[in-house]
């Protein structure tokens, strides 16, 4: 599960830098990336907190369509790697 959490780290990371989405979201990207990143937290729980930042946020509607397919991938990269 960790190289699924790199994965998603540096797509998160990858809107967090991109000038063109709004500062909310990637605000609340980034946060979803703290959460992943945070010590102390088994993994399962830290991937469920970013999941449900990164659900909350991908119904923004100032979202742009391309950074919303990111976010979907790294939602749907965090619950297979839950499953496994």
């Amino acid at each position: 599960m960790r190289k699924v959490v790199e994965k998603v780290v540096k797509l998160l990371e990858e809107v967090i830098n991109d000038r063109t989405v709004p500062r909310n979201i990637r605000e609340a990207v980034r946060r979803a990336k703290e959460c992943l990143m945070e010590e102390g937290k088994d993994l399962a729980v830290r991937a469920d907190e970013a999941i449900q930042i990164l659900e909350e946020v991908s119904s923004d509607l100032n979202l742009p369509i391309y950074t919303r397919t990111q976010i979907w991938n790294a939602i749907s990269m965090l619950e297979e790697a839950q499953n496994i």
